[in-house]
């Protein structure tokens, strides 16, 4: 290819990931259900953005080191708190189960459905046990299933890459030294044991350069990112030239690893990082997608279908029932783990990484690897797409779209207004640092939040679960607006706080950011001296007209959603919408 032609593979493979990208995130679904088909158009209907031809040889190499990034991003938002009890023995069923019948069941109808050798059919069985937070997290984004359900879900498709990956090399490796499979023999459980080895030993290393960059050196955001991309990149560059493969468990142990270790305090929020790995991911599935031809499609499309229908009904919902079997879930949670493992990156990348060579090897339908991987990818991310919130609601795991509040604060106006707002239909709870407060909130009924759940919502660490609003009520100003700050990122949803005195000499409040509840005139004190003298908090229809001497606070949507109200954000009410007034002080009040 010329430089001309190299320059314009790059900037369209680069648009296109982008646009794709972009179009998904406003038309509100996954990502890649545009990024496959346009790919594959891409590249049937040009040849500058071929990855054999833009980069040649060198494809799967660059393919390996940015899937460890994509890991060691996904490995940064596991919190080994969440994984404790029932949720890790599921877990570990899940990946254990879920690993052995995929593969043996594709071995078993691989070879009658394509007329490919088993050598071959085990290959494609191990590239297909993986599934991917690239494709899980967008889909359980988009349908909101409950915590239990959620953590499960990403925890399985977070860990799983990385193991597929290594088993797959194996597979690989036993096709090619022994031109049979034999992983049940001791020979093979023990490259795969070294395999391990190699990456927990790299993941180490890891994890003792970010310390150093970022503790030791208290290296700022910028260069402290920068550090590690870098020790990402070079520890699985290092363990695959040891090991193939190993790479990709370096780089989830060190994430898992920053994100659990006290002292790293990684922010839940990366946007450099969250950036990064959206383009990469939106390059390699286009550059994968675009390397599929069209030719080698037409003879494994229906066969294809009917792989994708026995994973689906057959394979995947075993897997669930025998990993779920006997532990605390309902019916609905255990169906809807059955009916979510769609196939993403991992996949595409080991089945361009080996299928090339199988096919150099002579392997009996060794070329037909890609374009049922590539299917198999499509026809499960748009079919789970296209279902998994209608059967989220059916088997009833789906959080309803209403607001979640937590009100921050001990206060007897506070409490009386999260009162209210239960009143209203919301599931609200409350969290107070003091003792005395805490008891107030238990006495009048409202759901106390655990003690260190605040402390979560502040970790940069981690994200606030169970909630998608915050309201910061508590009597010290300065805390609130730090507060408001350092929550906001931790948080699926808006933070608010209570304005403080105008004439507040406050450390930070009076200049910090952030939204403020009510506009300038309710501020905390007036709130809290005006329920001290008799006013109180009214829920009526948002419809009606609002009474003399009343003030519109909020409006609870007919959906379950609140909507703060000031002079400069008016709500205007809809049928079924509830508002939440506050009454005026009764007259012979001193």
């Amino acid at each position: 290819m010329s430089e001309n032609d190299v320059l314009l593979g790059i900037a369209l493979t680069v648009a296109l990931a982008a646009v794709c990208q972009i179009l998904a995130g406003k038309l509100r679904i996954p990502a890649l259900i545009l990024l496959l088909p346009v790919g594959f158009a891409a590249g049937a209907l040009t040849d500058v953005i071929h990855p054999d031809q833009l980069i040649g040889d060198d494809f799967s190499a660059l393919v390996s080191l940015s899937v460890a990034v994509i890991l060691y991003d996904a490995g940064l938002g596991l919190d080994l708190r969440n994984l404790t009890g029932q949720t890790r023995a599921i877990v570990g069923r899940l990946l254990f189960f879920g690993v052995a019948i995929t593969f043996l069941a594709v071995c078993a109808v691989g070879p009658a459905l394509f007329g490919m050798s088993l050598r071959v059919a085990a290959m494609v069985g191990m590239i297909l046990v993986v599934s991917g937070p690239t494709v899980v997290g967008p889909l359980l984004q988009y349908v909101r299933p409950t915590d239990k359900v959620r953590r499960l879900l990403i925890w399985e498709g977070t860990l799983t890459d990385p193991i597929g990956a290594i088993l797959g090399a194996v597979v690989f490796h036993a096709i090619d030294t022994t031109h049979r499979i034999d992983i049940g023999r001791g020979y093979q459980l023990g490259q795969f044991l070294i395999s391990i080895a190699v990456g927990l030993v790299g993941g180490c290393v890891g994890v003792a350069l970010l310390w150093l960059t970022l503790r030791v050196l208290r290296l700022g955001e910028a260069l402290g990112t920068l550090a590690q991309l870098a020790t990402v990149i070079a520890v699985s560059a290092g363990c695959d030239i040891v090991r193939d493969d190993t790479g990709l468990i370096a780089a989830i142990v060190i994430g898992m690893a920053a994100a659990n270790i006290r002292g790293f305090d990684m922010p839940a929020r990366r946007p450099f990082f969250e950036t990064l790995v959206q383009l990469i991911i939106g390059l390699l599935f286009i550059s994968i997608s675009a390397s599929v031809t069209p030719a080698s499609l037409t003879p494994v499309l229906l066969p294809t279908l009917v792989l994708v229908a026995f994973l689906v009904l057959v394979v995947r919902p075993l897997v669930a029932f025998v990993a779920t079997m006997g532990k605390d879930m309902t019916k609905g949670e255990r169906a809807f783990t059955g009916w979510m493992a769609p196939r993403g990156i991992v996949a595409a990348s080991t089945a361009a990484a080996f299928s090339a060579s199988l096919v150099q090897l002579g392997l009996r339908g060794a070329s037909k690897i890609l374009p049922i991987t590539f299917l198999v990818i499509v026809s499960t991310v748009v079919l789970y797409a296209l279902t998994a919130g209608p059967m989220a609601r059916r088997l009833r795991v789906a959080q309803p779209n209403l607001t979640r509040p937590l009100l921050v604060g001990g206060a007897p106006w506070a409490i009386a207004l999260a009162r209210a707002l239960r009143s209203a239909g919301l599931d609200v709870q409350m969290w107070a640092g003091l003792g005395e407060e805490r008891e107030r909130i238990k006495e009048a009924g409202i759901k106390l939040a655990r003690g260190d759940l605040l402390a979560t919502a502040t970790n940069p660490r981690a994200r606030l679960e169970g909630v998608n609003a915050v309201y910061l009520l508590t009597d010290d100003d300065d805390f609130n607006a730090l507060a408001s700050v350092v929550v906001q990122d931790n948080v699926e949803g808006p933070v608010y706080r209570v304005g403080p005195p105008h004439e507040s000499h406050g450390v930070v409040a009076p200049y910090t950011g952030g939204a403020v509840l009510f506009g300038g005139s309710l501020v905390r004190h007036v709130l809290a001296a005006r329920y001290e003298r008799g006013a109180r908090f009214l829920v009526r229809p948002a419809s009606d007209p609002v009474p003399p001497g009343h003030e519109k606070l909020f409006v609870v949507t007919a959906g379950g959603r609140l909507d703060p109200v000031d002079e400069t954000q008016p709500v205007p009410p809809h049928e079924g919408d509830l508002a939440v007034l506050l009454g005026p002080v009764p007259p012979d009040t001193p």
